[in-house]
Order: C-alpha cells, then sequence, then structure tokens
C-alpha cells in the first residue's frame, strides 16, 4: 500500500478540519471534491476573482448530501487579515491555493498581483500561525527557478525570476523559511509545473494552454502557438496534484519546511502536446481545424522546463498516477461535456 492510499485510510477513520483557499478555482475545487469524498470537513475561502460558482455546484453533484454538509463556504479575500482569522478558526490543514496566477497577468499589472499573492499569502501564513494549524500547505511555483539553464529542475537551485509572478511565488518562500525559523511554525511549499484537468477555465486572456487549445478546436476555432511549438513544459494531471496536497499536509516532521516540484518529470513539447490534444479529440469524434497558427514567443516565459521528482518521492511518497496521455484523455472527456 502506498503512502497516498495509508493516509487516505487513516483520515477516513479520523476525519479532520481543513481550510482551502481559492476553493472555487481549477485547483482548489478539485482539493474539496477530493477531500469531501473522505469525508473530511472542509472550509472554503474565495472572492471569485478567478473563481466560479458553477465549480462548487459541480463538486456538489458529485459528492453525497451528506458529504456536502460538511462544506462551508465564507466569501472573501485573502488581502483582509480580519477574513483570514476567521478561516482558520480550528483548522487543523490549510491548503492554500488562493492566489492571481498567469506570467502575463503579472506583468499588465504587477501590483494587483504582488497585492493577491505577497500580501494575501502573508495574512494566510500569519492567521494560520496564531491559530496553530498543525501544517500549512502551500501553492509555490516552477516559475521560480527563473533563468536557471539546468535541466530537469532540482528544489535547490534556483535562477533569477522572470516576471514579477515568479518574484512573488518566490517571496512566499522565503516567508514560509523565515516562519519556520523564527516561530517554528511548519509549512510546506509545492512548486507547481503546469497543471492541467477538469474544471481549468479556458476562457480569458489568462486561460492556460490546454483548456485554450481543447476549447478553441472543439468550437471549430484557431489554436495560437507561441513561438515555434518546441517550447516544452512538464505537464501534470490534477490528480497528482491533488495527492500532492494531502502527501504534504499530512507529511512527518522531518519532510516539513521545504519546496517539492509538483510534476510528473517528464516534458512535451508544444507541438507533440497540441497533436496529443488533436488525436484524442479526434479519437471522440470531434473534427478539428486545420494546423495552428504560430506567433511571437511570449514575454517572461522560459523555454524549457522539466522537474526533477525524486525528493517528492522520497520524503513524500509522491506516486504520479497520471502520465501526461492518460491525463489529456480525461481532460479532453470533461471538456466535451462541460463546453458551451
Amino acid at each position: 500500500m502506498s503512502r497516498y492510499e495509508q493516509i487516505q485510510q487513516q483520515l477516513i477513520e479520523s476525519p479532520k478540519i481543513w481550510l482551502v483557499t481559492g476553493v472555487a478555482g481549477f485547483i482548489g475545487s478539485n482539493l474539496l471534491e477530493k477531500l469531501l469524498k473522505l469525508n473530511q470537513t472542509v472550509i472554503g475561502l474565495d472572492n471569485f476573482a478567478t473563481g466560479h460558482q458553477h465549480n462548487l455546484d459541480e463538486v456538489k453533484s458529485l459528492v453525497s448530501v451528506e458529504q456536502w454538509a460538511r462544506f462551508s463556504f465564507i466569501k472573501g479575500d485573502i488581502r483582509d487579515y480580519k477574513t483570514c482569522e476567521q478561516a482558520v478558526e480550528g483548522v487543523d490543514y490549510v491548503l492554500h491555493q488562493a492566489a492571481l496566477g498567469s506570467v502575463p497577468r503579472s506583468i499588465a499589472d504587477p501590483i494587483t498581483s504582488n497585492m493577491a499573492n505577497v500580501t494575501g499569502f502573508l495574512n494566510m501564513l500569519q492567521a494560520a500561525k496564531e491559530a496553530k494549524v498543525n501544517s500549512f500547505t502551500y501553492a509555490a511555483s516552477s516559475s521560480t527557478y527563473g533563468d536557471h539553464p539546468a535541466l530537469p529542475k532540482v528544489e535547490e537551485n534556483i535562477g533569477n525570476p522572470l516576471s514579477p509572478y515568479a518574484v512573488t511565488k518566490y517571496v512566499n518562500e522565503l516567508y514560509a523559511g523565515v516562519y519556520a525559523r523564527t516561530y517554528g511554525f511548519n509549512t510546506i511549499g509545492l512548486r507547481y509545473f503546469n497543471v492541467f484537468g477538469r474544471r481549468q477555465d479556458p476562457n480569458g486572456a489568462y486561460a492556460a494552454v490546454i483548456p485554450k487549445w481543447t476549447a478553441a478546436a472543439i468550437k471549430g476555432e484557431d489554436v495560437f502557438i507561441n513561438g515555434d511549438g518546441e517550447t516544452s513544459r512538464d505537464f501534470c494531471y490534477i490528480d497528482n496534484v491533488v495527492q500532492m496536497n494531502i502527501l504534504g499536509a499530512t507529511a512527518p516532521q522531518e519532510a516539513k519546511n521545504e519546496v517539492y516540484n509538483v510534476a510528473l518529470g517528464d516534458r512535451t513539447s508544444l507541438n507533440q502536446l497540441y497533436q496529443s490534444i488533436r488525436d484524442a479529440l479526434i479519437g471522440k469524434d470531434i473534427k478539428v481545424k486545420g494546423n495552428p497558427i504560430y506567433r511571437e514567443f511570449r514575454i517572461g516565459d522560459v523555454k524549457h522546463s522539466q522537474a526533477d521528482i525524486n525528493k517528492a518521492k522520497i520524503k513524500l511518497g509522491y506516486l504520479p498516477a497520471y502520465k501526461i496521455a492518460e491525463g489529456i484523455e480525461e481532460a479532453i472527456s470533461w471538456y466535451i461535456n462541460n463546453i458551451e
């Protein structure tokens, strides 16, 4: 039995109280779904800046009435400290997902990104410390590696940030380290690589590549690729990310106060990704328009990204259950059923 299976069994036998910030978002709603299915009590916090009520509605439809009754929602903003204090009251574990993602968004509006990702993070960290929660697991980012050229990316080696977003996520790690050394407060940072899966929003200027391309292809619209398509990423399916959050929250003391890569440990080019999405759609009898349209490389992006996940495997017992093909197959099925 894997450590993840053991932890799930322990949680069912001895339920805990969890706070999920950003609960109406893509990752947050998937965490909510999993925790409720494990019969946990969950408090959710969201201001709907990037999250959606329909994500919560979908989770409600996927769990039992008894499980849904274990969920309580706070509409509020992590930039308000009083809201953070209210949210952490009586909580065992915090899964802090609330943030403004997207490199281009941060370049267009660094002030707002900083307020959400730095001030908001510090508010949650302080409130959780004061409430003496057992652990604080937060969404870090692979953008922290910046211009460091080595592949695969190892947690201990980072370069210079290439965007305001990357700065904010690195500051989160610095604050977490200070809270460990100064206050003895336990945290775990999860450096997400390119997460994808069900409920990831395909709409808006800052939509991620997989939902954006999938939605466009389903609707018969053009698909745009930034650069020559040889840019590569370590795409990680949402269920692997959910696993890492639960493993992180329940980690043994010797594994805490660390950052961990959350990825597959593999690399897929944008051209390969497009072909995989196209093949998956055609396999489900969806007609796909001709070739993608290539345009300028996007400012602030790195050319290649791939994670070393050995640290997460050794210290947390992480075993990614989904490779990219399996993840795309599941995600495509969800998008076909949910694209308006």
